[in-house]
């Protein structure tokens, strides 16, 4: 289907912010092997490399679990698992190289070849591997030798880092050498965790078969906290599903979140576009885990007026809400509750108190198109009625001309000008018949 101008006009302008929020920051991204083998993997590195080009600084880990797993059959051979970690014996051990040594020279070639017949045309990508992590041997565990398996013992992140700074993409896989000279498989969720923590990153980034954490009804999960994240880990385990994309990383995006990395992003390695559209777009995709709400509801300074003025300035055209000047909105911004999300003002509503008579006015209620599916207008009354209940005022009232039953169904009830303060029935508007409606506080 052929995109309309104003859908693209539209996208990109809800973009625009992400864009420069974006630029300069550090993600890693964790590609499983089961991603690496769909055949969606070609317009994965194309984003990636889009992204690489708007400045975002990317660490690219790789696993190759699938790959080891056919190679080690193809030869006749198995290698057990013990608490979700293979166990690496010698011959599994030189598998597990030569699958990973395939895998990082078909990722760098992939970024390298056929350029000119991709959106990247005309850039040049630099992709640097190398030895930036040093591992040790897991050991045993329960009486099971790990062999050659292991974990990070250290990650030279000053190295990365100016890697980063020469706009590369660095590419670490699952084998890692240590100080004695040896190897060890490592699982790429530990290697992109470590190195999200370490490194400081500004996100963590998965891809899993499905679009993020999926709910008991069917739905994806848009953001969780670290402990809905458990508790969502826990019931992949009560059904013996976490040895899957989505249990890896949620063990490792709780990890992060916990140790300081502010977000992390869980989407299909099967949707086109799927990171593209996690990361530039109003809502996103995938499934966020946070260390704190992407959403926040806070008082209103100075600074916010232009975003509420783009929120409200649509509906005083339509004539829902009365107009403001922008002088008038400098004056009153104090008054106003906003919610925030992504650094962008998707709600507001105001309050105006009349203390002698122990009421006060909620007005200029907006929220963006985009989110008036969920509950943010009663987030917003409550967060004003405690405001008021705070300042010792006993009724709360409004003046609405299309959403009379939105307000009844939060305990509201219909009055009439006659109980309105001696200020505010001075200026009511006949014309518009707005209706009026009190909530006791």
């Amino acid at each position: 289907m052929k995109l309309r101008s104003t859908d693209l006009v539209k996208g990109f302008r809800q973009s625009a912010p992400y864009l420069n929020a974006h630029n300069g920051k550090t993600i890693v991204i964790m590609l499983g092997g089961e991603a690496i083998a769909h055949n969606n993997f070609p317009h994965i590195v194309n984003d990636i490399a889009l992204l690489n080009s708007l400045g975002l600084r990317i660490v690219l880990v790789y696993g190759a679990r699938p790959q080891i797993t056919q190679l080690l059959g193809s030869h006749g051979d198995s290698s057990p698992y013990h608490k979700d970690v293979r166990i690496t014996d010698k011959r599994t051990l030189e598998l597990a190289k030569q699958a990973a040594g395939q895998l990082q020279l078909d990722i760098t070639a992939r970024f390298s070849m056929g350029l000119n017949n991709t959106p990247m045309a005309g850039s040049q990508i630099h992709v640097v591997s190398g030895n930036f992590i040093i591992a040790q041997p897991l050991g045993i565990d329960d009486g099971i030798d790990y062999h050659h398996s292991g974990r990070i013992r250290r990650i030279d992140c000053q190295a990365i880092h100016r890697q980063l700074d020469q706009q590369s993409i660095v590419l670490l896989g699952p084998i890692a050498s240590s100080v004695t000279g040896e190897c060890f498989n490592l699982t790429s969720e530990e290697v992109a965790t470590q190195l999200a923590i370490r490194l400081k990153a500004d996100k963590l980034i998965g891809f899993c078969s499905e679009q993020g954490v999926i709910t008991d009804d069917g739905s994806v999960a848009s953001e969780l906290l670290p402990h809905e994240a458990e508790k969502a880990l826990q019931n992949l385990i009560n059904k013996r599903a976490d040895d899957c994309g989505t249990g890896r990383f949620l063990r490792g995006a709780i990890s992060a979140c916990l140790a300081g990395v502010p977000r992390s992003h869980l989407i299909s390695y099967k949707e086109d576009g799927a990171l593209i559209q996690e990361l530039f777009s109003l809502d996103g995709i995938g499934t966020q885990i946070v260390m704190a709400s992407a959403e926040k509801i806070r008082r209103a300074g100075i600074d916010d007026i232009g975003g509420i003025l783009a929120l409200i300035r649509p509906l005083e055209q339509e004539g829902i809400l009365v107009r403001r000047s922008r002088e008038q909105l400098e004056q009153e911004v104090g008054q106003f509750t906003i919610i925030e999300r992504d650094n962008q003002i998707i709600g507001c509503a105001a309050l105006y108190p009349f203390v002698e008579e122990k009421m006060a006015e909620m007005a200029c209620v907006a929220i963006h198109p985009d989110y008036r599916d969920g509950d943010r207008g009663g987030i917003l009354l409550n967060s004003l009625r405690q405001h008021a209940k705070n300042q010792g005022l006993k009724h709360l009232f409004v003046l609405t001309t299309r959403s009379l039953h939105w307000f009844l169904e939060q305990g509201f009830y219909e009055s009439n000008v006659e109980q309105l303060p001696m200020a505010k029935k001075a200026l009511y508007n006949f014309q518009r018949r707005s209706k009026i409606l009190v909530l006791d506080l």
